[in-house]
């Protein structure tokens, strides 16, 4: 198949990678032409360009650029194709982009790969990069099963595991696993940063190991991403703090009154938890 991709940064590029590897002819666009130059040489596209037009001949477009420029993008993209084209999206917010793109491209579905790094830009671009990982679709009523169909068939071929939801529980479950831990995960970092002392600062951050690796990995990765997050899943993520600040509240009312019996039932309960969640 002929397949475009729009937007040639870490999802984009390792789309690029593993498409071309299954021997599909991979069209690649982005705003800046070195970008286009780096993923030739680097293999992940066949050829690049700074114009939409490329895309004309694609068969299925993947439109991989930051949550907040996939509409306009996508509005300007149209102009050049032809109306069986499909166009599918990789964005971490699905309600606000299926609600502005289905109306005006039928064969659209939205989609959202669970995988990443705190890394950008297509240097971070990387092979395999989908294997075993979740791959939501949210196809509507209105969409086109043949559609719904083709992109399947790609996603499944990514070695990712497909799941159908509706762009509103999308959100909602997303704010609990992935943008909250974001606002936490930066949270920490500040929290860290406060401490007034500059050897003991100096001493934290020496010894600084797995478990602060671990749970301060999603807070110092893109701030662009972080911020969109914010702003297009704005209602469910202030619910998800908001909830997760009333169990802080509980922690430490809990240490204050030095309720050690509460506390151990709190972390047996969220340790029994963990595991229905990560393996």
């Amino acid at each position: 198949m002929k397949i475009g991709i729009l937007g040639l940064g870490l999802i984009g590029g390792s789309l690029g990678y593993d498409l071309r590897s299954q021997s599909h002819h991979v069209l690649g666009v982005s705003r800046k032409e070195s970008t286009c130059q780096t993923a030739v040489a680097l293999g992940s596209v066949d050829v690049a360009s700074v114009n939409m037009n490329l895309l004309a001949t694609a068969e299925v477009i993947f439109v991989c650029t930051p949550i907040g420029l996939i509409v306009p993008q996508v509005e300007h993209l149209i102009k050049h194709l032809k109306s069986t084209t499909v166009i599918t999206d990789v964005g971490s917010v699905k309600a606000p982009i299926v609600t502005a793109i289905a109306p005006m491209w039928a064969n659209f579905i939205g989609g959202h790969p669970m995988a990443g790094t705190t890394d950008s830009g297509i240097e971070a671009a990387q092979k395999k990069l989908f294997v075993n990982r979740p791959y939501v679709l949210t196809p509507t009523s209105q969409t086109p099963p043949d559609a719904v169909a083709q992109v399947e068939e790609i996603v499944r071929s990514l070695g990712a595991n497909i799941y159908h939801c509706q762009p509103e529980q999308h959100d909602r479950a997303v704010s609990w696993i992935s943008h909250l831990p974001v606002m936490i995960s930066s949270s920490l970092i500040t929290s860290c940063m406060s401490e007034t002392d500059p050897e003991v600062l100096q001493l934290a951050q020496n010894l600084a190991s797995s478990g602060f690796r671990d749970t301060s990995r999603v807070g110092g990765g893109n701030p662009e991403l972080g911020v969109m997050m914010a702003q297009y899943n704005r209602q469910a993520l202030l619910i998800s703090l908001q909830k997760y600040r009333q169990n802080l509240d509980e922690l430490i009312n809990l240490i204050e009154q030095e309720n050690w019996t509460a506390l151990t039932t709190r972390l047996e309960s969220t340790s029994q938890a963990r595991p229905n969640f990560v393996d």
